[in-house]
């Protein structure tokens, strides 16, 4: 007798076997051209051409690859930014087999409920272009029985046909899916870091043992968005990037973040869109040059930390805009109003954390109004305001994976109230934490990590008589010196 959740080995199917009210009908299939992008490509693919071959050749003279040497680049974990980066690579540089090998890790063992297999299949037969690449592929009668419930499916078996389970309902091109870490990094020349920030250390930590042996570092990618919160010896702020340098030896001159307002589906499906890369000038001027597309322009910054940090903040904000949606029904007012807040906090964070914080406005605030559109967390803040979820159920979250705005919510409180940093309060000119100049921030502390208060508390922070003119707190960052460069680590 087969254990529970173990494989059902395959039935020897053929296609005419398939029952008639599993096979997609004719007329209901999307036709191949509606899913074509308007420069006749297909989602996903890129033109061969825009000196694609001599962008990959620059990058392995960079990396010191001879010639008939692999240049070897990995994705470390499976959710929708870190599938959709890796796709978009192998897409554009797949066709290179001689000089670059794209992979992916994600761990091994998660099995697609019966829900998703259904909701899978109606995406598959919903996508003529993809039906016919599965069947191509001998892989559609799988899914087939999936369907039935004749047959588990798991996450990495999904991945390999394109099929990210954070995000089922864009399929991405077939992926090398790797499950041994090891096996998948350990002669790896770029590392993609795709893991949300609370996971980070962990697997890098596991990683740094397969590393002991090599001469030259890897260079690093990481798209995490988070921060930790370190108390001593002083309070401080800690990064996806310096997690990683701290827990494998790597020279954070290797060690890059990618972040900028985007959507991982949408960029997927070619919605124009553009990101900075962050870090030394040896590598994210000529990792931008490579990761530069038509669609995806990349540009390059010296500022790794602090971009860092904002892409953690925004995802704070982003939680109590989803709240506020869905407790005033959508109301424009009540969303401009909560805007107008919150960006009037990060405006006073940022001059917490940065000499010159003007120069991180336009990209925060664009990457802020995507995710407030959008993104997981907002996302994730709508449905605890209408009962749909809950806080006690964790930041881990069926079909849309880790929420990470509730961790950075947490850290960035704990930082903020640490007497070490009190700031003069404006009334009275007694020294108070500045977390107290930041109610909206306190409130999604008190729902969330605390979960004293209900998500209705949002709404009352907004409507306190006693809360600040937006403007005045915009005014008090910028005629006071606020700025406290060891949140930074700075000296």
């Amino acid at each position: 007798m087969e254990g529970f959740g173990t494989r059902i080995p395959d039935r020897k199917w053929e296609f005419w076997d398939i029952p008639e009210k599993f096979l997609p009908h004719p007329r209901k299939m999307v036709s191949a051209t509606k899913v074509l992008s308007s420069n006749g490509h297909s989602n996903g693919s890129f033109h061969n051409g825009n000196g694609t071959e001599e962008k990959l050749d620059e990058l392995r003279r960079l990396l010191g690859k001879a010639d008939g040497d692999l240049l070897k680049i990995v994705g470390v974990g499976a959710g929708a930014w870190g599938s959709v980066f890796a796709a978009l690579l192998q897409d554009t540089y797949g066709q290179f087999r001689e000089k670059v090998q794209i992979r992916i890790w994600r761990r091994p063992g998660r099995s697609v409920d019966r829900a998703t297999a259904e909701h899978l299949f109606e995406v598959i037969n919903s996508r003529e272009d993809v039906l016919r690449r599965l069947i191509r592929r001998c892989a559609y009668l799988k899914y087939v029985e999936a369907r039935l419930g004749d047959r588990t499916l798991y996450a990495d078996e999904i991945l390999r046909d394109g099929f990210c389970l954070n995000m089922i309902e864009t399929p991405l091109c077939p992926m090398k899916v790797v499950t041994n870490l090891q096996e998948a990094v350990w002669d790896a020349d770029i590392v993609i870091n795709g893991l949300p920030s609370t996971e980070t250390r962990e697997i890098f930590e596991e990683i740094s043992r397969y590393w002991k042996e090599r001469i030259t570092a890897p260079v690093i990618i990481s798209l995490a968005k988070g921060i930790e919160a370190a108390l001593e010896p002083v309070p401080h702020i800690v990064t996806p990037t310096q997690i990683i340098s701290r827990a494998t030896g790597v020279p954070l001159e290797n060690i890059l973040y990618l972040g900028g307002p985007n959507i991982a589906s949408e960029i997927y499906n070619r919605e124009y869109a553009n990101a900075r890369i962050c870090g030394a000038e040896k590598w994210r001027k000529p990792l931008a040059k490579f990761l530069r597309q038509p669609h995806f322009i990349v540009w390059d910054n010296s500022d790794l930390v602090t971009h860092e940090v904002m892409g953690g903040l925004k995802n704070v904000y982003a939680i109590g805009a989803g709240m506020v949606a869905a407790l005033t029904n959508e109301s424009a007012t009540s969303k401009s109003v909560y805007f107008a807040h919150c960006t009037s906090e990060m405006i006073f964070i940022t001059h917490l954390l940065a000499e010159e914080p003007e120069k991180l406005a336009g990209p925060l605030l664009a990457d802020t109004y995507v995710t407030l559109l959008k993104g997981r967390n907002a996302w994730y803040g709508q449905m605890l305001a209408k009962g749909e979820l809950r806080p006690d159920m964790g930041d881990s979250i069926k079909g849309k994976g880790m929420i990470q705005g509730v961790s950075a919510v947490g850290a960035f409180y704990e930082l903020l109230s640490q007497p070490s940093l009190s700031v003069k309060d404006p009334g009275d000119s007694k020294p108070i934490a500045p977390v107290e100049l930041c109610p909206i921030l306190k409130t999604l502390y008190k729902v969330l990590i605390t979960r004293e208060l209900s998500t209705e508390a949002i709404l009352q922070a907004l409507r306190d008589e006693t809360m600040n003119d937006p403007r005045d707190r915009i005014e008090i960052a910028q005629t006071h010196t606020f700025y406290r460069p060891a949140l930074l680590g700075q000296p």
